[in-house]
């Protein structure tokens, strides 16, 4: 049942009109920032990881990154701001101004790049190409995410593809235009030697199929022989004897 007497909260919430006590509004600024700053932290450990060679660990660190970080949108960061006119200090920084990006996304960008650099070291390109995917749609100019794609995809197999997506980092980033090239040219490469791969052990099923060929009419001409005597035996046993005993 029900208290009849109004808490602290609820005669609060009256005397304001049925709007959060400031305490309440506090509280959430406060959560959002600490989310934010869990997420920041948990992407510079993952970064450390990284740098010592500890890619499991650094994957790790990301996803807890993400997973901080995932629920805090730009719809409950504009939230927060619009509960005080002072907005939430941590929801935006400078580099993001302007740009109608928050904090977390820049966080999450370069979250997702970096994961894409540890799938690309484990060589699960599938994942690096996702990871990577994810990065571009935060910011689609991100060129260490493009150049990632493109090598996930050229491992892939894609080369039409990866080549397409590297190409793009040359004109986001010339500065990367020997690296991109170079980076081409062992795609490229790759991909050669598997079309190689590919035409000869095609080239040695038609061979097989070719050298099978004459076995192959051998049988037939031997079935039918067989097959034309046997009925020929049976003609001759079945007509009637002429001779008379």
């Amino acid at each position: 049942m029900a208290s009849l007497i109004p808490t602290e909260t609820q005669s609060q919430t009256a005397s304001t009109g049925g709007e959060s006590p400031p305490s309440a509004n506090s509280n959430i600024v406060s959560a959002i920032e600490s989310k934010i700053t869990t997420g920041r932290s948990k992407k510079d450990a993952g970064d450390a990881a990284f740098k010592r060679g500890d890619v499991k660990g650094a994957l790790r660190s990301y996803h807890e990154a993400v997973m901080y970080l995932s629920g805090v949108d730009r719809q409950v960061i504009a939230n927060a701001k619009n509960i005080f006119d002072t907005g939430a200090p941590a929801a935006l920084s400078d580099e993001s101004k302007g740009e109608g990006k928050t904090e977390v996304d820049l966080i999450l960008e370069k979250v997702y790049a970096n994961m894409s650099a540890c799938h690309i070291k484990q060589e699960k390109w599938k994942r690096a190409l996702e990871t990577a995917d994810k990065a571009l749609a935060k910011n689609p100019k991100n060129s260490k995410a493009l150049f990632r794609k493109g090598k996930a995809l050229g491992e892939m197999g894609l080369f039409v593809k990866a080549e397409t997506a590297l190409m793009e980092v040359k004109k986001i980033s010339p500065a990367e235009e020997a690296i991109v090239d170079a980076e081409i040219a062992r795609l490229r490469a790759v991909d050669n030697e598997r079309q190689r791969a590919a035409d000869k052990k095609m080239r040695g099923n038609l061979l097989v199929v070719h050298d099978a060929a004459p076995l192959i009419d051998r049988s037939l001409q031997v079935g039918c022989h067989e097959t034309v005597s046997h009925r020929l035996v049976n003609a001759v046993s079945t007509e009637p004897s002429t001779h008379t005993s």
